[in-house]
């Protein structure tokens, strides 16, 4: 059967039910949320005069439900205008609207028995063959059809997201046996293609894939801590980007989770698994007992694992909670050798062997917190996956860890492991050892530039199923055709090449411009495009600021001149080289990195790109061809004769107040994104799609691009109009001194200069006034203060 889905129905408008609704609209399709009427009034709809008849009482609970998750932040939808797509209403009155709907996914409160009366209403409206999916995350989907028609269970299964939906990739997958077999392949395939998932199918069995072995491991952190007597900070500090996990770590993730949200899951494990050999890990200590009791479970109640508080000073500051008291105390710096021994290791595989190898109490609680995780994830297989792979994915997408449980392994060595994990208690699962003896030392190996996984049936290597088709970077190296110490150009076949840089916060200094001019140089010489883009957690977070700070303390301004200029060159040279250049962004996408994207002949951005020109807040302008762009773009978008200042001013103020799109939607109604350029809601698909796009414009002719000469500027005309304005911000102190400089040179570039009329100027002749703004910039104090603020870990001065 050939689905296709426009209209989705999410039936509970909880916190989930809301997101989930607001991640279908993303993706364009039409969304019905629906939830209970209630049954009395408030004493506000009281006055009102109003009954539990109104719609206003009856649609009280989904609207403020949807109302608090639009608000929320980070938010759950990429673009304000798609809030249109989604319709509101309640069970009573609007149930039987799900007959025009292709997809109804329930999720409402974890209680099988509501969940089955739902169902019960569901049958009474759906048409046959409508898909109906449950988000629950620990209740067994067989039990929840039980009872249903045979067309009702065909079309059944548990898709459970991650919250928040539309930031966590994972998308777990359970049928039942009753599941139609073509129903499973559709909901992985649409799960990956449209709503940008990774989707892992997963068997019916406790908390599934994700939850069951990501909660164990977080409980596993904290009894190692107790082991090792750590506390909050020194654990937190542990468990973070170190070893490639979110900022939050454990105990900070907890408190914006909700403590509440892991108590329960560790409870329904514990009653649900009388046979798991891990099983007592998932008896809650006694600490985290005592923290429901007094209800401090995170950011919800306003203290969990830490708070925040005000000093003696009236200073917001965060205090941290003694697990041993249940005192809260300032913050404390946590430090150990090896950790230190770790931060000139850039490569998160290489650091594991050191971490794991660590002499000190650092080192003690990572073999323990890890072996354990090792045992426990070994031990799973077959129980809730016959695939290794299933479960690292589950993890990774699911929790955002770099590395699951098996790669991590693999980057320790497996080999080597074994007697340090005997060592001190652990031995895992008998298969393991039975792999090394038949000389497979690894879980994954790359052939023929293709991701493999040790399958365990059958003793042998197969390619992962579901990523053929993706190009990632990492597997590729020996199609490598160029590289230096902090780029490289890749071969990705069909007369493509890929530029990609690994630079620290993947800046844009010397290296990194010496790579990208030789990979337009290759491109031009022997291939038919160009795709510039990576698979690091950022594009690019812009210059090196070491740099222009060194040049501006000397004052080497002539220095700073030709950095500018060969930036502004190398830039253009994206635009008009004589082969088409696809530039594919995606998370943060500044500065440098912005001024990159505006100047290819096709952006491919990933859909959470987080982009903006940036530069204002140290004190500078876009000195890279961004400033120079945006006034072209609103030349290129007028009509003969016309002048359109509105255009032009909110270009100026995106830049005058480094506004960061916090969605490629959102780049798009700003115009660093045009209509023609594409997103990508699956990141792992961006750089296939990007190669796509490349040999489509190489296919239907690319003919290159001339320099343009006929921007149309306002010159003092609108010089004089912007002045006024940044005047009136100045006088009402809004702005300081140095800001109402920033900002006359940002309208001085976007104007023209000093030209009497408006007329139309060339390309170059911007950049030039650009280049003449940025380095005079650096010659100012307060310019330098905000860098130097930036560099030393503070924020940037304002006045």
């Amino acid at each position: 059967m050939k689905r296709s889905i426009r209209k989705v129905a999410v039936l509970g408008s909880g916190v989930m039910g809301s997101a989930i609704a607001c991640h279908f609209a993303n993706i364009g399709c039409q969304v019905l949320l629906l939830d209970i009427a209630p049954k009395e009034l408030t004493d506000e709809e009281k006055a009102k005069g109003l009954t539990t008849d109104s719609k206003a009482v009856k649609n009280r609970v989904v609207q403020g439900s949807f109302d608090r998750s639009i608000k929320s932040s980070p938010g759950p939808i990429y673009s304000k205008k798609f809030i249109s797509r989604i319709a509101l209403g309640n069970f009573d009155d609007d149930m039987a609207r799900i007959k025009d709907m292709d997809w109804i996914i329930e999720v409402v409160v974890e209680n099988l028995d509501i969940k089955k009366k739902v169902y019960e209403q569901v049958e009474k409206f759906r048409k046959p063959g409508t898909l109906v999916t449950s988000n629950t995350s620990g209740i067994p989907i067989h039990l929840m059809a039980e009872g249903r028609s045979d067309d009702f269970k065909k079309n059944f299964a548990g898709t459970h997201f991650f919250n928040p939906p539309r930031y966590l990739k994972l998308f777990e997958i359970i049928p039942t046996k009753d599941t139609d077999a073509d129903v499973v392949k559709f909901l992985m395939h649409y799960g990956d293609l449209y709503l940008g998932k990774t989707t892992v199918l997963c068997k019916d069995t406790p908390a599934f894939i994700g939850n069951r072995v990501g909660v164990w491991g977080l409980l596993k952190v904290i009894d190692s801590m107790r082991k090792f007597d750590l506390n909050v900070d020194e654990v937190d500090k542990l468990t973070g980007p170190v070893i490639g996990r979110p900022k939050s770590a454990t105990f900070r993730t907890s408190d914006l989770v909700g403590l509440d949200t892991l108590i329960k899951v560790a409870n329904n494990l514990y009653a649900a698994l009388p046979n798991d050999e891990g099983r007592e890990m998932f008896k809650l200590p006694e600490v985290v007992t005592q923290l429901e009791k007094n209800k401090w479970l995170g950011d919800k109640t306003g203290q969990g694992f830490y708070k925040k508080s005000k000093n003696a000073k009236g200073e917001t500051e965060i205090l941290t909670l003694d697990l041993k008291t249940l005192e809260y105390k300032p913050k404390a710096k946590a430090k150990f050798a090896t950790l230190e021994t770790t931060k000139t290791i850039d490569n998160l595989k290489d650091r594991f062997k050191v971490l794991l190898a660590g002499k000190d109490k650092a080192g003690d609680f990572y073999r323990d917190a890890f072996f354990g995780l090792f045992t426990y994830a070994s031990n799973r297989i077959p129980e809730i996956s016959d695939e290794l792979y299933k479960i690292d994915d589950a993890i990774c997408a699911g929790f955002g860890w770099e590395l699951g449980p098996f790669e991590t392994w693999d980057a320790v060595g497996i080999e080597k492991s074994l007697p340090a994990m005997e060592a001190i208690g652990y031995k895992p699962a008998a298969w393991v050892n039975e792999m090394l003896a038949a000389g497979h030392k690894s879980f994954y190996r790359i052939e023929n530039g293709k991701r493999q996984y040790y399958d365990i049936p059958s003793k042998s290597y197969k390619n992962i199923p579901g990523k053929e088709e993706f190009i990632i970077l990492e597997n590729l190296s020996d199609k490598v055709v160029w590289k230096n110490a902090e780029s490289k150009v890749t071969d990705l076949g069909d007369g493509v090449i890929n530029f990609s840089w690994h630079s620290k916060s993947y800046t844009l200094g010397s290296s990194v411009i010496e790579g990208l001019n030789k990979a337009i140089d290759l491109a031009e010489k022997d291939y038919r495009g160009l795709v510039v883009g990576h698979q690091g957690a950022d594009f690019s977070l812009g210059a090196n600021l070491g740099l222009v700070f060194m040049f501006a303390i000397e004052q080497e301004y002539d220095e700073i001149d030709f950095m500018v200029r060969q930036f502004q060159n190398s830039v253009m040279r994206l635009r008009y080289s004589s082969i088409p250049v696809v530039v594919a962004p995606q998370g943060r996408t500044l500065g440098g990195g912005c001024e990159m994207t505006l100047h290819s002949d096709l952006a491919q951005a990933a859909a959470e790109t987080y982009i903006g020109l940036v530069e204002v807040g140290v004190g500078l302008i876009p000195g890279g061809g961004g400033t120079k762009e945006l006034a072209k773009r609103v030349s290129d978008a007028l009509e003969e004769g016309d002048v359109e200042l509105n255009a032009l001013q909110n270009a100026f103020m995106n830049i005058a107040t480094a506004k960061v799109a916090l969605s490629a939607e959102e780049a798009r109604e700003m115009g660093i994104l045009r209509q023609k350029d594409r997103i990508s809601v699956n990141k792992d698909r961006q750089l296939l799609d990007a190669k796509a796009a490349v040999i489509e414009l190489a296919d239907a002719g690319y003919t290159m691009p001339v320099p343009a000469k006929n921007i149309k500027v306002q010159g003092r005309t609108g010089m004089a109009l912007f002045m006024a304005g940044i005047e009136g911000m100045r006088m009402g102190n809004y702005i300081s001194d140095h800001d109402k400089k920033i900002a006359g040179w940002i309208a001085n570039v976007m104007c023209g200069g000093d030209l009497s009329y408006a007329q139309e100027v060339s390309e170059q002749y911007l950049l030039d006034l650009e280049r003449e703004a940025f380095v005079s910039l650096t010659g100012e104090k307060k310019t330098l203060e905000r860098i130097q603020s930036i560099l030393t870990g503070g924020k940037p001065l304002r006045n």
